[in-house]
């Protein structure tokens, strides 16, 4: 990878998960993993405006997370999952430390558990 495409990736990566940051764009994800919506129906569940949910709906698609469709006056939304995977490939590369956490608290629990009084561990 050259210096260039990293820091492309990097601009993505920090596009993608500011767009994540807002729950209430995480909530449009959501409901967009069910399937295409109209901007009506995301903006159902919310006590907000329809420009207020238009503009979440920019920010998520200018991040590549959600695509928007025309056919005549219907423009559904569609997630993409392209920057979805982007961001659980980079967490990926954590997931050795979770997985060794995660064991210690195992040998930790079963320590406890084949200890008659647990002040003695």
């Amino acid at each position: 990878m050259t210096a260039a495409n990293a820091t492309l990736d990097d601009a993505r990566l920090d596009e993608t998960f500011a767009a994540l940051a807002n729950s209430t764009r995480r909530a449009i994800l959501a409901r967009l993993a069910d399937g295409e919506a109209s901007v009506n129906d995301l903006a159902a569940p919310f006590d907000m405006t329809l420009p207020a949910i238009s503009k979440h709906i920019k920010v998520l698609e200018h991040a590549g997370l959600i695509t928007r469709g025309r056919r005549a006056q219907f423009r559904p939304c569609s997630i993409a999952a392209t920057p979805l995977a982007q961001v659980a490939g980079w967490a990926e590369q954590y997931r050795h430390i979770w997985d060794d956490r995660f064991d210690r608290m195992d040998d930790y629990v079963r320590t406890l558990q084949n200890t008659d009084d647990p002040k003695e561990v």
